[in-house]
């Protein structure tokens, strides 16, 4: 990567052009104030040299073509909820903050689409369209606080992934502006559409390391006419994981089907009022949406593909509130991790359905074998789990056990033929670990794709593909 590394100061010349592009509070240059920028969620941190405001597409572009000249890394952030180190500003570089950038550029609902600026966020988002009967699917549990522009930074899905689909399926067409500081606009604002090639889907998922996206045209669904919530508890985590695949190889689809293995419940009867069987080692929350006359014999098929010889029991929730209770539990699960255990390693792996129940296992001998608490819960039917590994101390041995573990839970990852990365993406966490999913070829193609979109390689630099030796 061709860029300054001088970690002391920016060039004159430059800072005195970025103050005519972001002018006032716009800019912040004070590295006190530039502090709190350098950190995502994973809580990696790196001093940034500035922190730029955009509120215009056009800052944006002028920006990009500015620390292309000077070759200053420049690192695009929402809100800085991603987990991974991928908004982290490396080599000292500039942050653009798109937090700014909230307006609602075009609403079509009779189209079905809604067009937006990145910094909007998820809620405001669910928000303005839920009015008139229509959502967007991607519902992560940061849904307050994430932006839009974070969602498709990494594919962000949650829950109602497993039968809308995540951003990939459910964004139209982009704005965005080029590492060589050049605007592009992909996709389309129709159902169908193969002109050239998918430069859209390209774009997401790549963590701000191609292109900074400055608005999305996103796909709009009707909200169902009505929903069932149904709590389901298992023996085991084993009997759990063996009823998803049975709900997902069934014909009626839920539009939620989460996942809490033992641990996570007994994190969870520490944080709610929730009140489950001493017996429950494992927990499903099925989400039945639908026309209102179907939903009884939709929840009654569900429940049916749901029973096996370790179900303890099943029910649905019998007022809002209930459901309410048990979504607001389910949230709270990674904020109530961060409390326990402030030390935890927090991975998304997924796997094929009918290996989930393989991989719960695998993961029940590597907390045996590394001696390490693990709690598993996440979008069951994906094979989405989330993998926390819950370090209890800041010894120099626990973190060891911890890499080893990791290690070892990636190959196993793998062995069942899944990815290492539902949703968080790569970012700086899984950097390393990148070349023993993909072969030997895609690399090569890979950071052509990147040289092409930005020959001078400033955006978000060193993140997503492991450095060339």
């Amino acid at each position: 990567m061709n860029t300054s590394t001088d970690s002391t100061a920016l060039p004159e010349t430059f800072l005195q052009r970025l103050a005519d592009i972001f002018p006032g509070e716009a800019l912040l240059t004070d590295p006190g104030d530039c502090w709190t920028y350098g950190y995502d969620n994973s809580r990696r941190h790196a001093l940034p040299r500035a922190v730029l405001f955009a509120t215009r597409h056009e800052q944006v572009g002028a920006a990009v073509q500015l620390c292309n000249h000077f070759r200053i890394p420049l690192s695009a952030r929402g809100r800085g909820t991603g987990t991974t180190g991928a908004t982290v500003p490396l080599h000292n570089g500039v942050v653009l903050s798109l937090e700014r950038m909230t307006k609602i550029l075009v609403y079509a609902p009779q189209d079905r689409y809604i067009s937006v600026e990145p910094g909007l966020t998820n809620q405001n988002l669910q928000e303005r369209v839920r009015g008139d009967g229509f959502f967007w699917p991607p519902d992560p549990s940061s849904a307050a606080f994430r932006t839009i522009g974070g969602n498709l930074a990494c594919n962000a899905a949650g829950p109602r992934a497993v039968k809308y689909g995540t951003p990939r399926e459910n964004t139209l067409g982009l704005r965005a502006v080029t590492g060589a500081g050049q605007e592009i606009k992909t996709g389309v604002r129709t159902s169908k559409g193969v002109v050239g090639y998918d430069l859209t889907r390209l774009l997401l998922g790549s963590e701000g390391t191609l292109a900074i996206i400055t608005a999305a045209t996103l796909k709009l669904t009707p909200l169902a006419e009505a929903t069932t919530t149904l709590r389901a508890i298992y023996a085991s985590v084993a009997d759990a994981a063996a009823a998803v695949a049975a709900i997902m190889a069934q014909p009626l689809i839920p539009c939620a089907l989460e996942f809490i293995d033992g641990n996570g419940i007994a994190l969870m009867r520490n944080h709610s009022a929730i009140e489950l069987p001493d017996r429950a080692k494992a927990l499903l929350l099925i989400e039945v949406d639908g026309p209102r006359q179907c939903l009884e014999h939709a929840a009654r098929q569900i429940s049916k593909a749901a029973r096996n010889k370790g179900l303890l029991e099943i029910a649905a929730a019998k007022t809002a509130a209930e459901v309410q209770t048990l979504w607001q539990t389910r949230k709270a699960l990674a904020p109530a991790l961060r409390k326990a255990a402030a030390k935890r390693i927090n991975e998304d792996v997924v796997v094929p359905i009918t290996n989930l129940p393989a991989l719960i296992d695998g993961l029940h001998r590597l907390e045996k074998k590394h001696h390490l608490p693990i709690i598993n819960f996440g979008h069951g039917g994906n094979g989405n789990l989330h993998v926390n590994l819950l370090l209890v101390s800041d010894s120099p041995e626990q973190k060891i056990r911890a890499q080893r573990c990791l290690d070892d839970l990636f190959n196993l990852v793998l062995q069942l033929d899944g990815t290492l990365s539902g949703e968080h993406g790569i970012g700086l966490e899984k950097r390393d670990f990148v070349d023993r999913e993909i072969d030997l070829n895609s690399p090569d193609l890979m950071r052509g794709i990147k040289n092409q979109f930005d020959p001078n390689g400033i955006l978000n630099p060193d993140k997503m593909l492991p450095p060339v030796d």
